[in-house]
């Protein structure tokens, strides 16, 4: 127990949340898609330059990165969206909230639960793949590799943080469904289109640093730089390279963005439910 936050009561209730979705085989089901999606890439990533087979583990991870983006968000936003909301509409919230257990405790025992699951699938489901590759691999390899699944991890649990506060602050499952989704399509699919847009309308009279402090307003974005700058071949295939300062694209200050942004909704659900 610290202060009025008693940390049994937050394990138990992500214990609660963990142990649901091992039980309805949600992270086998994940961890297989991870699984069978970055074998497949690794070996047939190139297959559009008429090469297949294992090509390098640069190649693999710039082609993994576009995969991972489109995945993990989605995942995560089904995942979290009505770990709220829907045990408010099943009438089971209220029971829960009659114990002796506080909102916080509630809210952080969910969401620390469901990164549990979605961690372990991702930490799986990678981490087979790169045991079936690791016999092709050096140390560098090995380090770069896992340096991609833990930035996959950590922009899960961004994404993660948006649906719980999706869950906290809709009336319903189905608004909190329709947000998750829009949630996904506007930083996976709209959110560059809008920033390129943006410099073609005004004709190059955004500067190179506006556009840059702009991606880190985005998960997505952060998490492609992080892989794009940690090897030199992976900066080459991506022309976001030419344009992002070297100095923004420090590993340490990434991390810190995506923790921010894991935080950041947390605070804003917390906010709300108390």
């Amino acid at each position: 127990m610290v202060g009025n936050i008693s940390f049994n009561q937050i394990r138990l209730i992500a214990a609660k949340e963990f142990w649901d979705r091992i039980r309805n085989r949600w992270v086998l089901a994940v961890t297989l898609v991870f699984a069978v999606f970055a074998l497949l890439i690794a070996y047939f990533g190139a297959a559009q330059q008429g090469a297949v087979g294992f090509r390098g583990i640069e190649v693999t991870i710039a082609s993994l990165v576009s995969l991972v983006i489109y995945l993990v968000p989605l995942i995560a936003l089904i995942l979290g969206y009505d770990a709220v909301v829907g045990e408010r509409e099943r009438g089971s919230l209220d029971l829960l909230l009659s114990m002796p257990v506080t909102r916080l405790e509630v809210l952080l025992g969910k969401f620390f639960g469901l990164s549990a699951a979605l961690s372990l699938s991702t930490l799986a489901g990678f981490g087979s793949a790169g045991v079936v590759l690791a016999y092709q691999l050096n140390l560098e390899a090995l380090f770069h590799y896992f340096g991609f699944v833990l930035s996959a991890v950590l922009m899960g649990m961004a994404f993660l943080s948006m649906a719980v506060m999706v869950s906290v602050l809709a009336s319903d499952r189905a608004r909190a469904s329709g947000a998750a989704i829009a949630l996904w399509f506007f930083y996976v699919l709209v959110f560059d289109l809008l920033l390129l847009g943006g410099l073609v309308v005004s004709g190059g009279g955004v500067s190179g640093d506006v556009f840059s402090y702009l991606l880190l307003l985005n998960p997505a974005d952060i998490f492609r730089i992080l892989n794009i700058f940690s090897m030199e071949e992976v900066k080459t295939l991506y022309g976001l390279a030419t344009v992002f300062p070297e100095a923004l694209a420090n590993p340490w200050l990434l991390g810190m963005l995506m923790v921010f942004w894991i935080v950041a909704p947390l605070g804003v659900a917390l906010w709300k439910f108390e």
